[in-house]
């Protein structure tokens, strides 16, 4: 098949839409699919061969990482698709890219169905604190709702996403399907040569998160358990890569806890190499975000043997199984403390953990899951036309 996917955010953006875009992409690829991303620009220049299609931008207020493409400039594209033979368009965000994906599904007379990546019900209030937090959730529910009933089919990345998309009246087709990784990835890396380019020592233990650095990801936990951690064990040192618009807040947090020199903000990390050292300069990874639709670090922590310490809300309950490579909290400072000290002071626990955690990420391979998303697309254009574009009621 030929596939178009319409995305507000790629790399150079890094987060897990982008990561989830370039799994399938690269693993429907594979297996002889082709496979056209029509995708924003940014400032930072990214290689891309010539199936990514580049539009021009503008910037987003309050979220200075993220890019808007210029609607006008996106269709655009139309002329350009109508010699692709394109078969089915995959929106994979829900602004500008929605409403151009819709507008190429009915020009080109095919197929559209969208991957709901994004709990907006637990976000908007962390952006827009002004308004009551009960309008903003009913906000995005409408929101959500509108855009589910106006395409063909529905992907989310876990169950539990998918029956609060019931419980909002969508009423389209939903299908849950999570993105894999590709394991062998993360199996080697040189996390000597990330304690030494940071001066963290051997001896120390290194607790690690890897998120977008927001309010939503519930970061203020970690740093409320870490400085718990290090009334036990002194030497200890907590990382946390990624960018976002809570970064500085964060940064003033540990200073105001006196906890700031044994913390670092690294920012982005390549996922090629800096990412993985990392991952293997880590004793632990520890996770406090209860708004996950999967948690794909989770499992990229895994698949390099670093066991993990996190909550299991929402997306991440369904990738995280108690002892396989995890210790699960409650969320709670308290518990999360115990968790994190059982696994560092406990070298048997640590070593079951790391082994069951390499094993545990395999069952995640992202070519098995990419064929379950080839075999949606073949169903979807099977069944097409279907009832069109739904309105919701």
């Amino acid at each position: 098949m030929r596939i178009l996917m319409v995305s507000d955010v790629y790399f150079p953006r890094i987060n897990g839409v982008s990561t989830s875009i370039q799994t399938f992409k690269e693993e429907l690829e594979a297996v002889g699919h082709t496979v056209y991303l029509v995708a924003p620009n940014y400032d930072e220049a990214y290689l891309d061969d010539e199936s990514v299609m580049r539009v021009a931008s503008r910037g987003v207020m309050l979220d200075p990482e993220d890019r808007m493409m210029k609607y006008r400039k996106t269709l655009k594209l139309l002329a350009t698709l109508r010699n692709l033979d394109i078969d089915l368009i995959h929106i994979q965000t829900p602004f500008v890219a929605h409403y151009a994906g819709i507008r190429f599904a009915k020009e080109l007379g095919i197929p559209c169905v969208t991957t709901y990546h994004t709990l907006f019900e637990e976000y908007l209030y962390h952006y827009i604190p002004w308004l009551p937090k009960s309008l903003l959730r009913w906000c995005a529910r409408r929101f959500s709702l509108t855009q589910c009933q106006q395409v063909d089919g529905v992907i989310t990345p876990s169950s539990i996403i998918s029956e609060l998309l019931r419980g909002y009246g969508v009423s389209n087709p939903i299908v849950t399907i999570p993105t894999g990784i590709k394991s062998e990835k993360f199996t080697d890396g040189n996390g000597l040569a990330f304690r030494q380019k940071l001066n963290i020592p051997l001896d120390k233990k290194l607790l690690l998160n890897v998120s977008r650095v927001a309010f939503e990801k519930n970061i203020g936990c970690l740093l409320e358990m870490f400085k718990n951690v290090l009334e036990r064990e002194a030497e200890s040192h907590l990382v946390i890569a990624g960018e976002g618009p809570a970064k500085q807040t964060y940064m003033h947090q540990v200073r105001d806890m006196g906890i700031a020199e044994h913390v670092s903000f690294v920012g982005y990390l390549d996922r090629e190499t800096e990412l993985v050292d990392c991952y293997h300069a880590a004793d632990l990874f520890v996770f406090s975000s209860c708004t996950e639709t999967q948690g794909l670090v989770l499992l990229e922590a895994m698949a390099a043997g670093t066991p993990v310490v996190s909550v299991a809300e929402m997306g991440s309950k369904e990738v995280l199984v108690e002892g396989k490579g995890v210790r699960i909290t409650d969320g709670s400072i308290e518990d999360f403390t115990e968790k994190v000290i059982e696994v560092l002071a406990n070298s048997h626990t640590h070593h079951e953990l790391s082994e069951s955690a390499v094993l545990y990420a395999k069952e995640w391979d992202s070519s098995r899951l990419a064929a379950k998303m080839s075999a949606y697309y073949s169903d979807i254009a099977l069944d097409w036309p279907a009832e069109p574009f739904s309105q919701p009621r």
